[in-house]
């Protein structure tokens, strides 16, 4: 942890940038306030800021948003009052952020005689899953509902869902001082959430079929039978529905804060996003790109006789890699653009693809059920793999940033999903990430539509670079420091020449 937290000062020490920059607050979207703003309000109120923060924290093997280190840095700008500083948070590149990452190559692996081991790499010490898997093991990492592994059964969709609708209990708390996180429902697609939910479970249980042990189980719309996801798509579509699948992309909504200020009575939105620092150089001044991660994920869109159902997939904080009911109303200011469409043959090959993952990302947790923050960041974060089935799709990525660590994958049960993951970027290492991820990760194709002040122009500005070829980066951290090492070496070296130099020709 001591060579973590090194690297972390010292990748702060790297990102300042331009120190006369301002971040702007204006113009806002009508009904949001910038997290600062919230903060500036709240800052001072006894036990608020600690709560706020237990809301964004976990421990190092469950789920978290943050790593320590980024906790840290976040307190120490609300309590230091740096709301600049909290309008770019972190405001890191992906080599600052490195060490959550790195985290999970080396851990404690537990020995087949039960001691543990915390000197070797999780991917060469984990053994490979035998023997029949529990429903109690797998719903840690895989959302099954009331479906078990253990019981063979076939699911009717062609009857209604006797799951119950919407409701926000467990989804918003309230935190006080007029602040809830978590969002309400989303009025057109709320209505369908027992349709959703249930079809959301139906994919989890067909995408683990494989599993070893396992008992069948498979789901049938008018005498059609399907035992995994890409064959009820076939079966959806053979019956009269129609299915679209989109390749959809957002600004990762951090914080889902919203804030009754002055105890309104409609609240109001809080924009909090998580910002990466590029290295791309914005043209005009010295200043990097920053900009905020995004989130991806397919969603699937089913209307027809018997089923009318939204979900989702991705992998996400909570360390599940799985399909998911998408019902919840988005904070304005995190936009929305359909990147890809996938329709008949291809919409069940996406499909088929994502069902893969699913059963991939078990296999994962199954044989490291201890893996740090549930595996996301080192098993990679929401854009991972949906880059990687872009990649196989459409033969290119347009996705930024990428986390994965490949050689935690190693199973040979799971060779496709490999290859697509070793297929993709890394991010991890320092590389510099291409324009087109960065603009391919973005939520709109009008960069006027973005709300998040001061984003729009930067990104035109460094657009329009890109267009003319005389687009620049910005030195990292590390090269910057490797630089002033060098040029230290070489003054002693220097130095050193001089000396022997004179002394040689006073003798």
């Amino acid at each position: 942890m001591i060579a973590g937290s090194a690297v972390v000062s010292l990748a702060l020490m790297g990102c300042k940038g331009d120190a006369t920059y301002v971040p702007p607050e204006e113009p806002m979207p009508p009904n949001t306030i910038l997290l600062s703003g919230m903060m500036r309000e709240l800052s001072a109120t006894p036990g608020f800021t600690d709560a706020l923060l237990s809301q964004l924290n976990g421990d190092k093997q469950g789920p978290a948003l943050m790593s320590p280190s980024l906790i840290k840095r976040l307190r120490d700008l609300i309590l230091g009052k740096d709301w600049r500083g909290l309008d770019r948070f972190p405001g890191w590149t992906l080599q600052g952020i490195n060490p959550t990452v790195k985290i999970a190559g080396r851990y404690f692996v537990k020995r087949d005689d039960g001691t543990a081991s915390p000197n070797e790499s999780a991917s060469e010490r984990a053994p490979l899953e035998t023997g029949t898997v529990t429903t109690e093991r797998i719903r840690r990492f895989v959302d099954l509902g009331h479906y078990t592994l253990e019981k063979a059964e076939t699911v009717d969709l062609s009857k209604p869902s006797t799951l119950p609708g919407f409701t926000t209990d467990g989804i918003v708390f309230d935190m006080g001082a007029g602040v809830t996180r978590g969002d309400g429902p989303n009025p057109n697609l709320a209505p369908m959430h027992a349709e959703s939910q249930r079809l959301a479970d139906v994919l989890n249980r067909l995408s683990i079929n494989a599993l070893s042990g396992v008992a069948p189980a498979s789901a049938t719309i008018g005498g059609e039978a399907a035992s995994s996801p890409a064959d009820l798509m076939a079966v959806l579509m053979a019956t009269g529905h129609t299915v679209a699948v989109y390749d959809a992309r957002y600004f990762a909504n951090f914080g889902h804060f919203h804030y009754r200020r002055g105890g309104a009575e409609n609240p109001q939105e809080v924009m909090m996003p998580f910002w990466i620092d590029s290295q791309i150089q914005i043209p005009g001044g010295k200043r990097s790109l920053l900009v905020p991660v995004s989130h991806a994920e397919y969603e699937w869109e089913i209307r027809g006789p018997q089923v009318n159902a939204n979900v989702s997939w991705y992998f996400g904080i909570d360390g599940k890699s799985q399909f998911r009911t998408m019902d919840t109303q988005d904070q304005a200011w995190v936009l929305g653009r359909h990147a890809h469409t996938y329709r008949d043959k291809d919409a069940i090959e996406i499909t088929r693809l994502v069902g893969k993952m699913v059963l991939a990302f078990a296999h994962q947790h199954l044989r490291r059920p201890d893996l740090p923050f549930g595996g996301y960041y080192p098993l990679g974060v929401c854009q991972d793999g949906v880059a990687a089935i872009e990649k196989k799709m459409t033969g290119t990525d347009t996705l930024f940033p990428n986390t994965a660590d490949v050689s935690l994958f190693d199973d040979p049960r799971d060779a496709e999903v490999n290859a697509m993951m070793a297929a993709i970027p890394k991010d991890y290492n320092g590389g510099l990430p291409s324009p087109e991820r960065i603009f391919g990760s973005l939520p709109v194709d009008d960069l006027n539509a973005i709300t998040i002040p001061g984003l729009a122009d930067d990104l035109a500005r460094v657009k329009d670079a890109w267009q003319q070829g005389s687009l620049e980066r910005t030195s990292s951290w590390l090269h910057r420091m490797l630089l002033r090492v060098l040029a230290a070496v070489t003054s002693l070296l220097l130095a050193g020449i001089a000396l022997w130099r004179r002394r040689r020709r006073t003798r």
